[in-house]
């Protein structure tokens, strides 16, 4: 019973992630303003993300089975694999040449991205919900506060790349599985060999994964339309929500 209910609450935290990629049932009246801001604002909640809970969470795990000079060694390696990865991922992403071939490319990176960051989300939520139970909710809670900004970094380029809603709600959901997967595949396979340890390493490389992304693909498609007031906000609105997330839950 406790393995469904951890379960359950790894799913819902998940699936959260699809309340973000709603966002393009609604009407926009203009769409380049918008599209401004929901990149700024996912640049601005990826990096806030990785500075504030992944890295300093995950170096604090490493520190505690290593000496400071390897903590930092081991961080500053993984990192630069998720830089890496992002690199790869580009070059043998393949889209048609149009106009929106960028947003297009930047949907499935960040969907591949957050893939890697839900899995081991995953694998943590439902450790954590397992062991206690009210910790495990505390935790989805918060899980859900940035899942669904990333939802929309998700949702947004897809849809305004290909005229689908379905396109961008499909992705979404593809990624906001990869949670309940991490807490399946950890129950099931994994539970002898995963801790925080390996858990914390794979965020390393995601919080990589996810600056990278933020700098070289999210920030330039943003200023592209050369809307500041909507980048500054939507760059505000991510740190604000970040903030809020850390140190509330």
């Amino acid at each position: 019973m406790k393995e469904f209910i951890a379960l359950i609450i790894t799913t819902i935290a998940g699936l959260s992630t699809v309340i973000g990629g709603c966002i393009v049932f609604f009407k926009i009246k203009n769409k380049e303003k918008f599209i401004s801001f929901c990149l700024s604002f996912s640049l601005s909640v990826m990096i806030s993300l990785s500075i504030l809970d992944l890295i300093p969470a995950s170096f604090i795990e490493l520190n505690n089975h290593y000496d400071l000079l390897k903590s930092i060694t081991i961080t500053c390696i993984l990192f630069v694999v998720g830089g890496v990865l992002v690199y790869v991922l580009d070059k043998n992403i393949k889209v048609k040449k149009s106009n929106n071939s960028n947003l297009f490319k930047l949907g499935i990176l960040n969907m591949f991205a957050l893939m890697l960051h839900n899995f081991p989300e995953g694998i943590a939520t439902f450790m954590t919900s397992y062991s206690d139970l009210n910790i495990g909710i505390s935790l989805s809670l918060a899980i859900m506060m940035h899942n669904i900004p990333e939802g929309i970094s998700i949702a947004v380029p897809l849809y305004y790349s290909t005229g689908k809603k379905g396109r961008g709600i499909l992705y979404t959901f593809i990624s906001a599985l990869a949670e309940p997967f991490g807490a399946i595949v950890a129950y099931m396979f994994l539970k002898s060999y995963i801790n925080m340890l390996t858990i914390s390493c794979v965020l390393i490389i995601v919080a990589g994964i996810m600056i990278t992304i933020s700098i070289n693909e999210l920030y330039p498609e943003a200023i592209k339309y050369n809307y500041k007031t909507q980048i500054n906000l939507g760059l505000i609105a991510g740190v604000v929500l970040v903030a809020i997330n850390h140190f509330v839950f």
